[in-house]
């Protein structure tokens, strides 16, 4: 029974927390200069949060914890498509 509990502290450790979304949302907008950044909680997901340019989806932010120390991973798909005329 006491393992149930750690893991499932564990886990409601690792969501994505309101704070840190908005944090993140800052860090988003002020380092790539633009204001229509937003950072989202994902509806079925609780290590990660979406990226939206204005209302376009353009990735996900994974939070990776380890050894106590957080960091978060941006990672944005480019399909050949949208390359054209660029």
């Amino acid at each position: 029974m006491a393992a149930r509990d750690q893991c499932k502290s564990e886990r409601l450790e690792s969501r994505v927390k309101k704070a840190e979304l908005e944090k993140l949302q800052a860090y988003m907008r002020r380092t790539f200069a633009n204001d229509t950044l937003s950072v989202r909680a994902r509806p079925r997901k609780d290590d990660s949060a979406e990226v939206y340019l204005g209302e376009e989806f353009i990735g996900v932010l994974y939070r990776d914890e380890d050894e106590g120390e957080l960091s978060w991973n941006f990672t944005m798909a480019i399909l050949e498509v949208d390359l054209e005329g660029a």
